[in-house]
């Protein structure tokens, strides 16, 4: 019987002595310096911390509130995909293009001569491509020369 008090009475004194070593040491945190000036930062600037906290709380739901709309998710994706449309047309058309001049190209087996060379120098489709090569060449060498 005596036995049952004191078992009661431990975890009671246990616990309590936790509970102060605890108190003790927020007090002990709260007695530094640098705490103390964190604390005075804190309190000064409270005014725009909970002027930033709402602005955020309402993007947040201004967020949430887009991210939930369902049509304007359906509107965003089908005017996105009007928009790419043409570009994955042209695509598409180049990317025909490109392998059926390598089919063509890896059927025909004649050489080209210096006058066929020169007759195609005169395709419109050429000189347009030459130029295009000419000045990629000419901003990737100016690039280089800057970055060294």
């Amino acid at each position: 019987m005596s036995q049952s008090p004191t078992q009661q009475e431990v975890p009671v004194t246990e616990g309590a002595n936790v509970s102060e070593r605890q108190s003790l040491d927020v007090l002990d945190q709260l007695m530094k310096p640098e705490v103390q000036e964190s604390l005075t930062v804190l309190v000064e600037n409270l005014p725009k911390l909970a002027e930033m906290v709402t602005v955020m709380t309402k993007a947040y739901d201004f967020a949430q509130g887009i991210a939930s709309d369902k049509v304007l998710i359906s509107d965003t994706m089908s005017a996105m995909g009007e928009f790419a449309k043409p570009v994955v047309e042209k695509a598409k058309g180049v990317a025909s293009a490109a392998i059926e001049a390598n089919d063509r190209a890896q059927t025909e087996q004649a050489s080209v001569g210096l006058f066929a060379m020169l007759k195609m120098l005169k395709d419109p489709n050429v000189q347009q491509t030459l130029r295009f090569a000419q000045s990629f060449l000419s901003i990737l060498n100016e690039r280089g020369q800057q970055q060294r």
